[in-house]
């Protein structure tokens, strides 16, 4: 084993997080901000990139591990949490939204994931964290995550989540998935991933499910999550009260109007 062994207990149900359990001198990798709490004489510290043995060529090699997760959108710096005590040490960290936390095993997986940019939440300490680069010029265009997507390779645990329920859908050699390109989690590096258009202009422009969707064939494992955040994000923003410039000064509002009740002066 490359990567440290570490155990989990996952909790909730719609907002989860997990609890990760740390041996002496054990150590794990976060997502900056992701932290819910821990216990006593854990040692938190930021670093760059992920900590692992593909970044520990001096400086450079940290500085382009930090710079291929500043390409996925993610931030240049990791936090690593280590158990420095005697015993048995607890850190857990919380669902940045309403969805799942997928525990993935990679020696399970022949030590590849590919998955969604902002999918990523912890690791053991080992496991690398890349970037996965779109072949196909259509794919990157229009599939929904862009030319790149996050690589996590080791042979340890890490951490995914995405919104909704989660789906595992295992495929043989041939068969094809096809799925809204927004509800692609993640797949095993087996995964033949292209795009494919909807067909038909009246279902492309007034279906509503968009241009295009993901075409996943065979053999390999795909997960897939039933709300997307950009999804959800959407719903909230159309259903939120449309302000217009007046309404932005309080009036049409009841503040506007308490405010008028009480003889204010709007200029």
């Amino acid at each position: 084993m490359n990567n440290h062994e570490i155990d989990y207990k996952l909790y909730g149900d719609d907002m989860q997080f997990v609890e990760v359990e740390l041996d002496p001198s054990e150590t794990v990798i976060a997502e900056a901000g992701s932290l819910m709490m821990m216990d006593d004489q854990i040692r938190m510290e930021t670093i760059f990139g992920d900590g692992s043995s593909k970044q520990s060529g001096g400086i450079m090699g940290k500085l382009i591990g930090a710079g291929k997760r500043l390409v996925t959108g993610e931030s240049l710096f990791m936090t690593t949490f280590t158990n420095e005590g005697t015993g048995k040490k607890h850190v857990s960290f919380a669902s940045p939204y309403p969805g799942k936390i997928i525990p993935m095993d990679l020696s399970e997986l022949d030590g590849k994931l590919i998955c969604q940019k902002d999918a990523f939440l912890a690791a053991a300490k080992g496991v690398s964290v890349g970037i996965a680069l779109q072949r196909r010029i259509g794919t990157g265009f229009f599939g929904g995550e862009g030319f790149i997507m996050q690589k996590l390779e080791g042979d340890g645990l890490a951490f995914v989540h995405a919104g909704g329920t989660i789906h595992r859908r295992d495929l043989e050699p041939g068969e094809v998935l096809r799925v809204d390109t927004g509800c692609l989690v993640a797949m095993t590096g087996n995964i033949d991933y292209d795009i494919e258009y909807v067909g038909g202009v009246k279902t492309a422009l007034f279906g509503g499910e968009g241009l295009f969707f993901a075409t996943l064939r065979g053999p390999g494992t795909v997960w897939v999550q039933s709300l997307p955040f950009s999804r959800l994000a959407s719903r909230v923003f159309a259903a939120a009260p449309q302000r217009t410039g007046s309404e932005s000064k309080g009036e049409g509002s009841i503040a506007g109007g308490l405010f008028d009740l009480l003889g204010g002066d709007r200029k």
